[in-house]
């Protein structure tokens, strides 16, 4: 190993994820706003779109503290009997826009739902119509779903993500650096989620603190790898 390297372990971090951690801006307002006014839903059925890192399962979580609800996976909800799945009267789909999932199951999910009168909250990356949607039955319940999208942050709801993502996992950056980032990386939560994630590992693997050209190091290897 290289003087100066040391080795980097996974060491735990938790997320917070309570509805008083949720960082609320233009992208996630009517989104937010959906989610406090359960139960007073304009349907049982309730789809959350928005890309990768946009605050979805934070919202499914939020919504799980008021309601109750069950958070299930597609292989969950595959091999479960719909009925026993909305006992608790909500329930949560995780990426519902998965390979994984089976057209059927998630159809008599529906109706389960609707004949007990039970929320479903589906969380997904797009909309029903780029799903592949193989059963018509259920493209047709798709279409009455509410449906509510996650935007991209501008940039001030990134600055605060960031400082959210470097806090999470105890970490301390200067407020120039952070605003320094914001300026040069993709608009996008994704983007931040990988820069954070990156710029702790190397930080640890080369005992360095997150200085600006140790940040611009990294900015400029993600562009690399088309991160």
């Amino acid at each position: 190993m290289s003087k100066g390297l040391q080795m980097s372990f996974e060491l735990p971090h938790d997320e917070a994820l309570g509805r008083e951690d949720f960082l609320r801006g233009p992208a996630n307002e009517a989104a937010l706003s959906l989610i406090d006014q359960w139960p007073n839903w304009p349907s049982l059925w309730v789809l959350l779109a928005g890309p990768v890192g946009a605050g979805k399962s934070h919202l499914a979580r939020i919504w799980q503290e008021s309601s109750h609800a069950r958070i299930i996976t597609l292989d969950e909800l595959n091999r479960s009997d719909p009925t026993e799945l909305v006992k608790s009267g909500a329930v949560v789909v995780e990426d519902a826009d998965g390979k994984e999932r089976d057209d059927t199951a998630l159809f008599h999910l529906l109706n389960a739902a609707k004949e007990a009168g039970a929320y479903v909250l589906m969380t997904a990356r797009s909309w029903p119509e780029s799903w592949g949607v193989a059963l018509p039955d259920l493209a047709s319940r798709l279409r009455l779903t509410t449906p509510i999208e996650l935007n991209e942050p501008d940039d001030v709801l990134l600055r605060v993500v960031l400082v959210k993502l470097f806090a999470d996992r105890q970490l301390s950056v200067e407020p120039a650096i952070i605003d320094y980032i914001v300026l040069r990386m993709e608009r996008s939560l994704a983007t931040a989620l990988k820069l954070v994630d990156r710029l702790d590992r190397e930080a640890m693997a080369q005992s360095r603190s997150i200085t600006r050209p140790f940040a611009a190091d990294i900015l400029r290897q993600l562009e690399e790898e088309g991160c």
